[in-house]
């Protein structure tokens, strides 16, 4: 393992221009490329690409295509989990999607966080931080999770929303900066 990919996976900056790195973000945009390309009647193929792809994949989850991912290892979806058309999830880090989670068309989970220096920029230095998407949440149409957010358990984020801090479990949360508008 490169110095740089155990630098990711510990949350610590590193060169996103590895050669290790870009070799494994272009095997996983080939597997999302094969999976993005299946008929939508080849379930068993598209969920053999799914669990080759993912890091887990829960019992009776489905992900419409097209999706896109970086590394596909760090991503874990829940059982009974549904994922619409478009969803873009930054893998960087871990990102973990409980059971019974509902993602709307569009949605990006982010991770990678990019330097404000531009130096640091220029050199391909990143870092990443996790996203955690509690079971039973609904992510509507749209929203951004950006990284290191965790969106608590039956929590519903409304359209178009943009998720910059935690939002607590059961509660209604729109806007930008999304923030919890109820208690459901």
């Amino acid at each position: 393992m490169s110095a740089a990919k155990e630098l990711m996976l510990r949350g610590e900056p590193y060169d996103a221009n590895d050669p290790e790195l870009c070799a494994e973000r272009r095997a996983c945009r080939l597997l999302c490329e094969r999976f993005n390309t299946l008929g939508f009647a080849a379930v068993d193929e598209r969920h053999a690409v799914l669990h080759e792809l993912l890091g887990s994949l829960g019992e009776g989850a489905e992900v419409l295509a097209p999706f896109q991912c970086d590394y596909g290892y760090q991503t874990a979806i829940g059982a009974r989990t549904f994922i619409n058309y478009g969803c873009v999830i930054l893998d960087a880090a871990e990102v973990a999607i409980g059971d019974d989670v509902q993602i709307g068309p569009n949605v990006q989970l982010l991770t990678a966080l990019h330097p404000l220096d531009p130096v640091a920029r220029r050199r391909g230095t990143e870092t990443a931080a996790p996203v955690k998407i509690g079971a039973g949440a609904w992510l509507a149409a749209g929203v951004i999770v950006c990284p290191g957010v965790t969106v608590g358990e039956d929590s519903v984020v409304g359209a178009g929303s943009v998720v910059t801090r935690a939002l607590p479990p059961g509660h209604l949360c729109v806007g930008n900066p999304c923030q919890p508008l109820r208690e459901l």
